[in-house]
């Protein structure tokens, strides 16, 4: 299966969520099916999926992506949600986004579980930096992260010394 050229299918999107943000909207990409089904290959590629139980799936965006990873690989999924979205118990962690605040949500680990982390777009790290930390607190280990997007102008994340895994950057 051919690597595509995803970059093609994001849509710029000025000022939004606020004045002076330029989003980047994967909705072209994830309509179109061969680019969705191509992904998951491509993603697949990064990470040794024998040391994956989990693909752990940020709101909103990188559930589809862990999800689909998770179904596709025959592992399984686990949500990280907004406040007040998973009954209790759970673990919790603010931090900082670049336009605001959030805090992220949890469930405990049933039972030691290898997982990877996915979400749409790394932009400051703030996030995913949340979100390492609360996968750890909630009896996870973290093996990896993939994102779809990195904004590497806005940031030199890395992961286990090495810069956080990509399909796209820009």
């Amino acid at each position: 299966m051919p690597t595509l050229n995803y970059k093609e299918l994001i849509r710029d999107v000025q000022d939004f969520p606020i004045k002076g943000v330029l989003f980047r909207d994967v909705s072209p990409l994830l309509q179109n099916p061969e680019a969705f089904s191509s992904m998951a290959h491509d993603f697949s590629k990064l990470v040794d999926l024998n040391k994956v139980d989990l693909f752990v799936g940020i709101e909103s965006r990188g559930f589809i992506f862990a999800a689909q990873m998770a179904a596709k690989f025959n592992k399984g999924f686990a949500p990280l949600r907004k406040a007040g979205k998973l009954p209790p118990p759970v673990h919790k962690k603010s931090y900082k986004l670049e336009y605001g605040e959030a805090t992220l949500e949890m469930a405990p680990a049933a039972s030691p579980a290898r997982v990877v982390i996915c979400d749409d777009v790394l932009a400051t790290g703030g996030t995913l930096r949340a979100s390492v930390e609360l996968c750890e607190r909630a009896g996870y280990h973290v093996e990896d992260i993939l994102v779809l997007i990195n904004l590497t102008f806005l940031n030199d994340m890395k992961f286990k010394n090495e810069p956080v895994k990509s399909l796209i950057q820009y």
